[in-house]
């Protein structure tokens, strides 16, 4: 991971380092140096004096092992770097500096100005640029500096930023101002390194503050994570490290603010900042940081099933400056997740299933059919996905009315355009539940992907096409988060919307489509009685094994009914895409006695499905049934998954750090059928490594053995995933504990 080293020179140091071990090193000591980047600055600000004549600073130390305990950023690579060691510091919270003069410093006579400056054109309107004196009176800017002690030439000052403080690289100058002959002269020390100032959760003026010390464990501090995906009935979690204070990552995070073109004015604030990263993570408009790629070739770049975690690809990222290829909706989340927590702004990557995009406003998901019972693809322009991934950052929203703060759903997955820019939220989770879609940013949309209502459409006798069935609970299942500071799943449904199906549940779907909808007299539905259930054992459904479905119809009334219709079995994409036809089933003129259940069962097999499944192994039902008799309609879309496999990982439970050691991994392959162009991807220990590995027989056990040398200290989790061409993302997690030799 060793990315650290090329983090990009402060304008002010032209790129120049001092040898690793130098004393002037130390700690994050820094020289005096002449600036490739100055303002036009006043005649009399002296940046080179000579020290033996005149009261200057002489050499500054931050103080960085110290501060940045202080301030939870001890963890970044670039507050460790052995040559150019940086500080990162929260705002809204004061750090210690100490100062060396070149004389003894005297609080009658010496004045101590600091300047700090942000951005390529610093200015004292834009917040940009920032004066102020040592033990200053003057709080009004909330920037301050205070005497902690001195000692003859050294002095020690605590500096405060403000709460709102502006998030980037800032530069430090420190100036003594001398009267001296009629005139004021300045003598300027310009320290050479970057002070990276970030968001505060910590802080209780800071708009991302969270009062929960666990919640803050979880949400800002823990590297690895859990992103959970499969479908509502069978939920899979997939191991990503988030990385967020290894190697480059961090300024990755400050290229993307300053490439994002956000007006300096608004870099403290959180709410224009998420909304900018979710277009700026993605491709689609700004070159961003990752491809999407739906299509199942990855040709030219990594399949996203492939991605162990975030390191890798920010990396590759920073490196190029080029849009790395390729990621699905869980890789843009890890992404954002990552962004957000390095910058200290608390986020969590979160799971819907069954997770409807409405591309037209109605904040209901149409599906159409043609007479015959046959899906009418052709007039579908929505879609359910099986599960997508998306974001949640905590912050207060003082643009909202009272009760709306907390967490707020963002999206960096590319799917509709937001203000002509694909981005989407941050938007109020509390007002999503309510319905109050009205308040920004995009609340129809996200709305609609938990709890839009599904419409069922087939051309009646006449051939007019008519609404024939309404579901109302086939949106939004099982929305999922990693619980914090444990390993098991957390349902926060009820954090998007009340009990399925409850009277405030429906009053929420009511004002949705009252202030967000383009459509209102959507529901009516006619009466029947004929009872449709579908039956499948999800737990039992793996890949290599038989999928088997059935269609339970009740009569309930006093007369009998002849029911038609058909099952139709498709493989699709995650995202509601249905690709390949697995199997078609039609049944005619089935008589159903009143009080008589019957059922209509279909079965695919391994050989059925075979070569047709894409990445996440999805497949797609979809049934129609019509009553003859009373013109009564079923019709129902569904998505299921087959189960893959899961990686057996043996290693020890403790290591030594820089140490090589030994890992067996191992499962069973369940098909008919070799896997071949095989890979094992490892993360989570410090190391990020792609390794091949041999084909592996059809139906056989596969067993390898890898070496790894871990890097990081403490507690980690190894991720390791196989992935072929004909089977991927067999994940496991091994926890470990990584001691120092």
């Amino acid at each position: 991971m060793g990315c650290a080293s090329s983090v990009i020179p402060c304008k002010g140091c032209k790129g120049r380092v001092q040898p690793e071990g130098s004393k002037d090193q130390v700690h994050g000591v820094g020289r005096r140096v002449q600036p490739n980047y100055r303002r036009d600055l006043p005649s009399n600000i002296i940046l080179d004096p000579d020290i033996k004549t005149v009261q200057a600073v002489v050499e500054v130390d931050l103080k960085i092992p110290l501060n940045a305990k202080a301030h939870h950023t001890q963890a970044y690579d670039v507050c460790k770097h052995k040559i150019t060691p940086k500080l990162v510091v929260r705002r809204g919270q004061e750090f210690m500096i100490d100062i060396q003069l070149s004389r003894d410093y005297d609080e009658n006579s010496d004045i101590l100005r600091f300047v700090f400056e942000a951005g390529e054109k610093p200015l004292e309107s834009k917040g940009t640029h920032v004066e102020f004196l040592l033990s200053s009176d003057d709080k009004s800017s909330k920037w301050e500096a205070t005497l902690v002690s001195k000692q003859e030439k050294s002095i020690t000052v605590n500096v405060t930023t403000p709460p709102s403080c502006l998030v980037g690289k800032w530069r430090l100058h420190l100036d003594v101002i001398k009267s001296e002959e009629h005139k004021v002269n300045i003598y300027r020390y310009q320290y050479k390194q970057p002070i990276y100032v970030i968001f505060n959760p910590w802080c209780k003026d800071d708009l991302v503050y969270m009062n929960d010390q666990n919640l803050l464990k979880e949400y800002i501090l823990n590297e690895n994570g859990q992103i959970y995906s499969g479908n509502k009935t069978t939920i899979t979690s997939k191991p990503w490290n988030f990385a967020q204070f290894e190697s480059c990552v961090l300024d990755v995070a400050m290229y993307l603010l300053d490439k994002s073109g956000l007006n300096w004015a608004v870099r403290g604030n959180p709410i224009p900042v998420v909304r900018k990263l979710s277009a700026l993570i993605n491709s689609s408009d700004d070159d961003g940081v990752l491809m999407g790629n739906w299509s199942g070739d990855y040709t030219g770049g990594r399949s996203p099933l492939s991605w162990t975690g975030s390191a890798a690809i920010l990396e590759e990222y920073w490196k190029t400056k080029e849009s790395v290829k390729y990621g699905q909706c869980w890789v843009f989340s890890g992404l954002a997740t990552t962004i957000c927590r390095t910058l200290g702004i608390p986020a969590r990557s979160v799971t819907n299933f069954a997770s409807a995009h409405d591309t037209d406003g109605s904040i209901t998901i149409d599906v159409h059919f043609n007479a015959d019972g046959t899906s009418d693809k052709a007039a579908d322009d929505d879609s359910i996905w099986n599960f997508h991934v998306w974001n949640e950052a905590w912050m207060a929203r003082p643009d909202l009315p009272s009760g709306y703060g907390g967490w707020q759903a963002f999206d960096a997955t590319p799917q509709e355009a937001s203000d002509d820019v694909y981005c989407c939220g941050p938007t109020s989770v509390a007002a999503i539940k309510q319905g109050e879609v009205n308040l920004p940013y995009d609340g129809p949309f996200v709305f609609a992907e938990v709890n839009a209502d599904r419409m069922y459409w087939a051309p009646n006798s006449l051939g007019k096409l008519e609404c024939v069935y309404l579901d109302k609970k086939a949106i939004g299942k099982n929305i999922s988060t990693k619980a914090p500071n444990s390993d098991e799943r957390e349902d926060i449904t009820l954090e998007y919307k009340q009990e399925e199906g409850s009277a405030a549940e429906r009053a929420a779907v009511l004002r949705a489509n009252q202030v967000g909808s383009n459509r209102k007299d959507i529901y009516v539905q006619k009466a029947n009685d004929i009872d449709f259930n579908v039956e499948q054992d999800q737990e039992n459904t793996h890949i290599g094994g038989k999928f088997e479905l059935s269609l339970k119809m009740k009569n309930r009334g006093s007369e009998p009914r002849t029911v038609s219709g058909r099952i139709e079995i498709r493989s699709m994409y995650y995202t509601g895409v249905v690709a390949d036809l697995v199997k078609s089933d039609p049944f005619d003129g089935v008589e159903i006695k009143p009080g008589e259940e019957l059922k209509h069962t279909v079965i695919a097999t391994q050989e059925d499905y075979s070569r047709k499944l894409k990445d996440c192994a999805m497949l797609d039902v979809t049934i129609w049934a019509v009553v003859k008799e009373t013109d009564q309609h079923f019709t129902k879309k569904d998505d299921y998954r087959l189960r893959k496999p899961h990686l057996v990982i043996k290693a020890p439970e403790d290591a030594v750090v820089n140490k090589e050691l030994k890992v067996e991994v191992s499962f069973v392959n369940p098909l008919n059928s070799a896997l071949t162009k095989c890979f094992l991807a490892v993360d989570g220990v410090g190391q990020s490594l792609k390794i091949s590995q041999g084909n592996v027989s059809a139906n056989s056990t596969y067993t390898g053995s890898i070496s790894i040398t871990p890097t990081k200290v403490g507690k980690a989790d190894l991720i390791i995933i196989f992935n072929s061409l004909e089977l991927d993302d067999i994940n496991g997690t091994h926890h470990m504990t990584l001691k120092k030799a």
